[in-house]
């Protein structure tokens, strides 16, 4: 065989092998965890918006404010303005992530709630809740129906719905694209600018 043919099956085992090994895996000090798969990030707590200035009182529940349920709204800036660790950049997860976790990923079985799914990998979240997340999934208004509408998933069950802008309230889970722990923390970009500083005063001593 010549070079070149090697050279092709040598990246079709490359993609089978990745396939094969695609895992979930811890980051940021468990933290987060990637999805080697998807190649997205998601916060390994799965209600971490609750408590946070954008869980406030909602209709139908008067008197509590930390459960973690957002109008879709709120969900969608708290996932805009979400930090942890230096890193930012982070959304709320599409239907379509969240279902490839669900059933992909964690064994999710449908009509069942993934919290009585036996997947080792489960341990590696905290705080899912066995109701409904409201996605970054947008369907546009029709003359149908004049109203934006926002994808849910429901981990209680496996199903699909959709919640408009307010009146609605659902919980939020936040995710980032890529591997988060490729992203340099702002103390490593402070190590590399100082070591391109001392480069460039060696530099210039050198042509005195």
């Amino acid at each position: 065989m010549d070079h070149i043919t090697l050279l092709c099956i040598g990246v079709l085992l490359l993609g089978l092998l990745s396939t094969a090994n695609a895992a979930l895996e811890s980051r940021l000090g468990s933290l987060a965890v990637y999805d080697t798969d998807l190649n997205i990030t998601w916060l390994a707590n799965a209600n971490a918006g609750a408590g946070s200035s954008f869980d406030t009182i909602h209709w139908g529940e008067p008197f509590e404010t930390t459960d973690g349920l957002m109008y879709t709204v709120d969900a969608l800036a708290w996932a805009a303005s979400f930090n942890m660790g230096g890193v930012s950049g982070w959304r709320l997860s599409t239907t379509d992530e969240m279902s490839h976790l669900f059933y992909n990923e964690l064994g999710g079985v449908v009509g069942s709630s993934i919290l009585s799914s036996s997947d080792p990998d489960l341990a590696l979240f905290t705080n899912i809740q066995p109701s409904g997340y409201v996605s970054s999934t947008y369907f546009p208004p029709t003359p149908d129906f004049p109203q934006a509408l926002w994808g849910v998933f429901n981990f209680g069950n496996g199903f699909q719905d959709l919640a408009g802008d307010v009146l609605w309230i659902n919980y939020a889970w936040a995710v980032h694209d890529g591997d988060v722990a490729a992203i340099p923390e702002p103390e490593m970009y402070a190590m590399m600018v100082l070591g391109l500083a001392v480069l460039l005063g060696f530099g210039r001593l050198r042509q005195h």
